[in-house]
């Protein structure tokens, strides 16, 4: 990219913002376009279920701040509605179109729907934006009744803990035998443990078989033959990435956009992708594309993606992060590391942290409110899965007892 040119941004989240940060600091002086379906600039998107939904902060608190001056043209509340990838035009609707020179794609997710829910109802929300979270708060200040959220991932337990530092009664409804499951035994126990001792009701192991609507009330009839009323109903079943507008592009959607290990769109020579919606091969783990959905991850994938397409597709360097994300459950931190979504198996690393093993290496850990541990067991990590410009240390003779400190792991392996 060189002056005269023009990069446009379709996603206007962490994502968007920070490719758009890295460009002006790289020293591309040409013209930067960001298109946004939301009416905002970019905020921070995990406060949505804490902070915003308790009404503890404002929106404009939730804002992100820029450290350089972008100089963008601000394309908010634009849909982007098509991507010619041969003319190099993003369609927008009433049929303008936006040329570029280089595509970022950045547009995320959203929010999975439950067949079967009634959505027209605005008592029955998503938790995505900050007009959610509005319409959230709106709808428990208009009746007492309880709430209860569908799902019990990490947003369904966030929301979850809010309620009750709100004071307001609140049903976990979840398919999975516990909270969190996919984090292993030791935490879910531990995440069902905070949310009963906090009088968070659980229905596990259960789905919604009917659902009964009054005017000022809803009736959730569950397949473990129990029925909760719920003053609000709030879905949180997971996301799929927000691909629809590229149909039809010449791009390939495969859970997302897929992606070379450099981030840019397998045969696209002027399209990155970064965030949530981005499907490449990490090649610290393998080379599988998968998609990656953590914040930070949108935020090292957004700036990846801007250093990518200024070096241009053939001098690109493979995007190889060690993943991580983390949340507040209460007074208690949950931390991951890596891909724990990869592992075959469990093992107790250490008090309170568990990690995730794959053909007998470790690919991810997490911790429940073990801040130190988890700071050491991410060195761990890095050291074990390097990136491939490293080499490898070499493979250690097998040993059956789990080390229970990073210090006793590397003395054995």
């Amino acid at each position: 990219m060189s002056d005269g040119d023009r990069i446009v941004i379709v996603g206007a989240g962490v994502a968007g913002l920070r490719a758009a940060e890295r460009l002006r600091e790289l020293g591309f002086d040409g013209e930067l376009v960001i298109v946004g379906d939301e009416a905002r600039k970019p905020y921070h998107r995990p406060m949505v279920s804490k902070q915003l939904m308790m009404g503890t902060v404002r929106p404009a608190d939730a804002t992100l701040q820029t450290y350089t001056d972008l100089d963008a043209h601000w394309r908010l509340g634009t849909r982007a509605t098509h991507l010619d990838t041969l003319q190099r035009v993003v369609h927008l609707p009433g049929g303008e179109e936006l040329w570029y020179d280089g595509l970022v794609i950045a547009t995320g997710v959203v929010p999975r729907h439950l067949p079967g829910s009634p959505r027209h109802d605005p008592r029955v929300r998503v938790l995505r934006t900050v007009e959610d979270a509005a319409a959230v708060r709106k709808a428990l200040a208009a009746s007492n009744k309880p709430a209860v959220v569908i799902g019990s991932g990490l947003i369904g337990c966030e929301f979850a803990a809010s309620m009750r530092q709100m004071g307001r009664d609140v049903t976990l409804v979840g398919h999975a035998r516990a909270p969190l499951h996919r984090f292993g035994t030791r935490i879910a126990e531990a995440v069902t443990d905070i949310q009963l001792k906090h009088r968070a009701s659980l229905a596990m192991r259960s789905e919604v078989r009917h659902w009964i609507e009054t005017k000022d009330a809803f009736g959730l009839h569950l397949t473990n033959n129990k029925l909760v009323v719920a003053s609000c109903v709030i879905l949180a079943i997971g996301s799929v990435p927000a691909v629809d507008w590229l149909r039809g592009s010449g791009l390939v959607i495969e859970d997302g956009v897929l992606c070379e290990s450099t981030l840019f769109a397998v045969d696209a020579d002027d399209v990155v992708v970064a965030g949530d919606v981005a499907c490449w091969p990490n090649l610290r783990f393998d080379e599988v594309p998968r998609r990656v959905e953590h914040w930070l991850n949108a935020v090292e994938s957004g700036r990846a993606a801007a250093e990518n397409l200024m070096a241009g597709r053939r001098a690109a360097q493979p995007f190889t992060p060690m993943p991580r994300a983390w949340s507040s459950l209460y007074d208690a931190r949950l931390q991951m590391v890596g891909m724990p979504a990869l592992a075959d198996d469990t093992v107790q690393l250490a008090q309170g942290v568990t990690g995730f093993v794959r053909g007998g290496k470790l690919v991810g850990a997490a911790g429940w409110d073990r801040p130190r541990a988890m700071l050491n067991w991410t060195a761990e990590l890095h050291r074990r899965l390097p990136a491939p410009a490293t080499v490898p240390a070499p493979e250690p003779a097998d040993t059956e007892r789990v080390p229970d400190s990073p210090a006793e792991w590397l003395s054995v392996r």
